[in-house]
């Protein structure tokens, strides 16, 4: 198991993760951190408690919002399949009916 050593508010982490995720994890790390110091900006410095609290509602909202926003590309490609499928099932029965016309 890897050791990976991430900083989030200006605190350093030793972290374990699968060998081979080392890279993911640091860039998460850096995610977190990115966003901690957006939390610190916004409601200043203080209770080290709170301000990971804030930081992890925000980054929970945001992957609410990124989930919402998958489920609505599904929810519309499923449409244009639909879509797609009830044009191929119509252009199939004007052909068998233009054949039909055309042999009698």
């Amino acid at each position: 198991m890897a050791q990976v050593q991430i900083e989030v508010g200006g605190r350093r982490y030793q972290v374990a993760c699968r060998d081979g995720g080392e890279e993911r994890l640091l860039q998460i790390g850096r995610l977190v951190d990115a966003r901690a110091a957006d939390v610190s900006r916004a409601i200043g410095k203080g209770d080290e408690a709170r301000e990971l609290l804030m930081t992890a509602l925000l980054l929970a909202d945001e992957l609410e919002e990124a989930h919402a926003t998958a489920a609505a590309l599904h929810t519309a490609e499923a449409a244009r399949v639909a879509a797609v499928a009830a044009c191929a099932e119509r252009i199939d029965a004007l052909a068998i009916e233009l054949e039909s016309h055309h042999v009698a």
